[in-house]
């Protein structure tokens, strides 16, 4: 491959692309959930539907054909829509990593409405890392907060939104993460420094 601008720009989508399956491919292999699952009986009906689609499928897509499929979870019922961005922008490789998106509703619902707002900035693109660092930080919050009916998620959620809105660009992994555990110490949980949030 030539050592140019293309070509390194195709080697860093390569590897992007491999992180995302091997990333996918242990999020489905993990039995440590940190929400409630999503029914299995509803999983598997949505499956089938998913089987339908032609991948590579866009957020808009998997909207358009399983948008108003319900997922039941123990904290709720979901509707595909709520949680899938619907978005062009928004890539889906596998059913698999449909699946991955939907299995925990209340870190999917916020990073639905953190995509779908960043798609009004020029230029600024939510990187794959930077996605799951946004992730890493909901799943923190619903692991601490998960007697407070996830108002933590919905805090830091708001919070980068309104920067998206305000300052037109995206709040970095370390704003985020440390937002995060200013609400944490604010609402008496404890976040060690050698934890995700301890910054």
């Amino acid at each position: 491959m030539a050592d140019d601008k293309s070509g390194r720009d195709k080697q860093a989508r390569d590897a992007e692309r491999r992180q995302q399956e091997r990333e996918i491919a242990t999020e489905l292999e993990r039995g440590d959930e940190t929400e409630p699952s999503v029914d299995p009986a509803t999983l598997t009906d949505f499956e089938g539907e998913l089987d339908e689609l032609t991948f590579p499928a866009t957020g808009t897509d998997v909207v358009a054909a399983v948008g108003d499929h319900e997922l039941e979870s123990v904290e709720g019922s979901y509707a595909i829509e709520e949680l899938v961005p619907e978005s062009d922008e928004e890539t889906f490789d596998s059913p698999d990593a449909v699946r991955v998106q939907v299995r925990r509703p209340t870190v999917a619902a916020a990073m639905k409405r953190i995509v779908e707002a960043s798609t009004t900035l020029r230029s600024t693109d939510l990187s794959w890392t930077q996605r799951k660092a946004y992730e890493m930080t909901f799943e923190e919050l619903e692991a601490i907060d998960a007697d407070d009916d996830d108002e933590g998620i919905r805090v830091i959620r708001d919070w980068i939104t309104d920067r998206i809105h305000d300052e037109e660009r995206l709040p970095s992994s370390r704003e985020v993460r440390r937002e995060a555990a200013k609400f944490c110490r604010a609402n008496g949980y404890q976040v060690r420094n050698d934890e995700w949030l301890g910054i």
